[in-house]
């Protein structure tokens, strides 16, 4: 590097998303300050990190959602720019703006576009202005159930439940009829309101045999923007991504080129900067629809980073420190296919957390093989936080030969004392549906169903 883009980093994460970041920086000559809970004393982020600073007790809302301990570890360490990876305050326009107060990098988009796209029904109304197609679905949130039911109604069932405010997974229900909408309406404004503090929902049209793709993109603050290709994310269990690939085996380059070029317009509407992902959805005659945007690295960054040659996360630190972006659209070649799985502790019969000691462990590798793990022999996997434990990805010139290397990883994947759901993946990828790539978003559905 030419200067230094920071004199110190400060990762408010955790767990492998932590160390990808603390990597990242320490290839760019940064230091880099963690910040952890009592809980989460001996992990491997504490470890590698130049400095640690305890922030608090093991709930998350009094150690990592603590905005005023996490800017006083950045004052009293001298960090002048944060990174808040993903989860947590990731996607908290209050937190970006009081890092800017405390004169302090927030790397990753500015507060207001922030603002602007993680209000999910908002940014309906941002991607409907650039004439990127919606599904059927209100523009404003419904302030009670009479409203919702009048919406799905003119929509037609089956309708989407969604949290205006929604992340992750979480404040989404799906309804086949209006005593379904009664009965879940109060349960998923509850359930918004105590997960992001906003109980407003909007109602969209639900295509269950559709797929989830999504555009990455990369922006800086001087106008350039970018998008590196697509991931199919449409293994789900209860809208949490289990798998993720790069390219999709569904797209073409028409649709690929469609879709990249309705998230830039977002982008542009917004003046969006940093790392961000468009996210669509797809159904089979290739016609797509706007969902949201995620203002942040997403869990599934690194199929992307592997097809296309690209760091994401070095790019947002760049980014972040007013460089501009040096990969111009024309540079993105995608000439290799990638598969992550989300290796997560739980029991894969009921899907439900599995904390615990790891009491054995041994990962796979091997040529186009990647694990971003924080776990290790002897690890105690805690039960406060997220059940991931860690993400196995393979990259190889064709779908076929990933498959391959994919089913080969898993077999090589052990993890003792705890449950894991390893032994599901290698299920899906022995399906014909997912070997051939004719799967949407009811294939675990279908999965399960065969199996009950």
């Amino acid at each position: 590097m030419t200067r230094k883009l920071f004199n110190k980093v400060l990762v408010a994460n955790r767990g492998e998303i932590a160390l990808r970041v603390i990597r990242a920086c320490h290839e760019l000559g940064i230091p880099v300050v963690a910040v952890y809970s009592t809980a989460d004393e001996k992990s491997l982020h504490v470890k590698l990190a130049d400095e640690a600073v305890c922030i608090g007790p093991p709930q998350s809302k009094l150690s990592y959602l603590n905005m005023a301990n996490i800017l006083s570890a950045a004052d009293i360490t001298g960090a002048d720019a944060i990174h808040p990876g993903y989860g947590f305050l990731a996607e908290n326009a209050e937190f970006a703006r009081l890092c800017a107060d405390c004169n302090i990098t927030f790397i990753g988009p500015t507060a207001a576009n922030i603002e602007a796209m993680g209000d999910k029904v908002g940014a309906r109304a941002i991607a409907k202005r650039r004439g990127v197609p919606l599904l059927p679905g209100t523009l404003e949130p419904v302030p009670g159930v009479d409203k919702a039911i009048a919406a799905a109604e003119e929509i037609g069932y089956p309708v989407i439940l969604k949290a205006a405010a929604g992340g992750g997974g979480r404040g989404i229900h799906i309804v086949g009829n209006s005593d379904q909408l009664k009965f879940s309406f109060e349960r998923a404004s509850a359930e918004a309101g105590a997960a992001f503090g906003n109980s407003s929902m909007y109602v969209e049209k639900y295509c269950a045999d559709a797929r989830h793709i999504e555009i990455q993109v990369l922006c800086d603050r001087h106008g350039s923007r970018i998008f590196l290709g697509e991931r199919d994310c449409s293994i789900q269990r209860r809208h949490q991504k289990l798998i993720e690939e790069s390219p999709s085996p569904f797209a073409d380059e028409k649709l690929r080129a469609a879709m990249g070029r309705a998230a830039l317009d977002i982008c542009n509407e917004v003046s969006y900067e940093n790392a961000g992902t468009v996210e669509f959805l797809v159904e089979n005659d290739r016609s797509f629809y706007f969902m949201e945007m995620n203002t942040r690295i997403q869990v599934e960054h690194p199929v992307t980073e592997m097809v296309a040659g690209v760091d994401l996360v070095k790019q947002q630190l760049l980014i972040a420190a007013g460089e501009r972006l040096s990969i111009r659209q024309e540079d993105v070649q995608i000439k290799s296919h990638a598969i992550e799985c989300r290796i997560n502790a739980e029991d894969p019969e009921h899907f439900a957390p599995s904390p615990g000691k790891i009491t054995a462990l041994h990962v796979p590798g091997g040529l186009g093989v990647r694990i971003d793990s924080f776990v290790y022999d002897q690890y105690t996997v805690l039960p406060y936080y997220d059940s991931l434990l860690a993400k196995l990805i393979v990259n190889a010139p064709g779908r076929d030969e990933a498959v391959a290397k994919m089913r080969q990883a898993l077999d090589e994947f052990v993890i003792e004392g705890i449950k894991t759901n390893i032994q599901f993946h290698k299920r899906i990828f022995s399906h014909r549906k997912f070997i051939d790539g004719r799967y949407g978003l009811n294939f675990l559905g279908e999965l399960l169903g065969k199996t009950k």
